[in-house]
């Protein structure tokens, strides 16, 4: 069993954000941890308030998991703020993280900013040289690179141009509104497509975040990046053809569906 922390903010409805991190780390086997960066008041349908936690307290959170449990891999999300970038940054750089992977969440499924204009250049200058990958959506893709992403070969030159920005490999998720289901995986110079099938399930909330900490878990196990990608995407298509349906908005997936109806999960007769 490996050691997963997950520093992002939370979702009382569980389908996204700090619960369904945890949820996608138990889904693999792994011990999942978290460090609240926010709370957030959010449902399948929209975001109505946002408490930032204090930068001390996020950096107390994280000095008191790596003296005691270290984590084999880290998965940021929601970090909202300049100051608590930098104090993550300094704890992660003092303990010598591993596996960092930086899923940076500007806006949420149902349309609601969640970061502050002056932390997105605080993220590219302090976090994103630390990632293993970087996993942006097109609308998060196009701020990070200045570009704008109508087609495949825009993907491309925005990825690599990420990419050799911040010194790290960058996952561009395709799935929003662009190609379907595919994603593109550049990295020292070379890119690589992940061809996916599109599942035609309106519930989507949280698929950025399950993705992100899939490819965490997956990193942590052993795997290299390539085979990490592959397994994260294998992961959420079975999430997503679960069909869940839950919610008046865009529903949360079921990330219990490998485990669904057996064991302690068998429903009763």
């Amino acid at each position: 069993m490996k050691n997963l922390l997950s520093i992002a903010g939370t979702d009382p409805t569980g389908g996204a954000g700090i619960q369904t991190d945890l949820k996608t780390f138990e889904a693999h086997g792994e011990y999942g941890m978290a460090v609240i960066a926010a709370v957030v008041a959010q449902n399948t349908f929209h975001v109505t308030g946002m408490q930032a936690m204090p930068a001390e307290l996020v950096g107390k959170q994280i000095e008191c998991v790596f003296e005691d449990i270290r984590p084999d891999a880290v998965k940021i999300g929601m970090v909202s703020s300049a100051g608590l970038i930098k104090s993550i940054a300094k704890k992660l750089h003092e303990h010598k993280a591993e596996n960092i992977v930086v899923d940076p969440v500007m806006v949420a499924t149902s349309g609601s900013k969640l970061i502050s204009d002056d932390a997105i250049g605080t993220l590219k200058e302090y976090l994103f040289p630390m990632a293993a990958v970087l996993t942006p959506n097109i609308p998060e893709t196009e701020v990070l690179s200045g570009m704008e992403v109508k087609s495949a070969e825009d993907m491309i030159a925005a990825a690599k141009q990420i990419s050799e920005t911040y010194h790290c490999a960058v996952l561009c998720k395709g799935g929003h509104q662009l190609n379907d289901a595919n994603d593109l995986l550049y990295r020292d110079g070379s890119y690589r497509w992940f061809n996916g099938k599109r599942i035609d399930n309106p519930n989507t909330h949280g698929t950025g975040c399950t993705l992100s900490s899939a490819i965490a878990s997956n990193l942590a196990k052993g795997y290299d990046l390539d085979t990490a990608v592959e397994r994260a995407k294998a992961y959420i298509s079975g999430a997503l053809a679960a069909m869940l349906d839950l919610g008046h908005g865009s529903g949360p997936m079921d990330h219990g569906f490998d485990f669904r109806g057996k064991g302690f999960a068998e429903e009763q007769a």
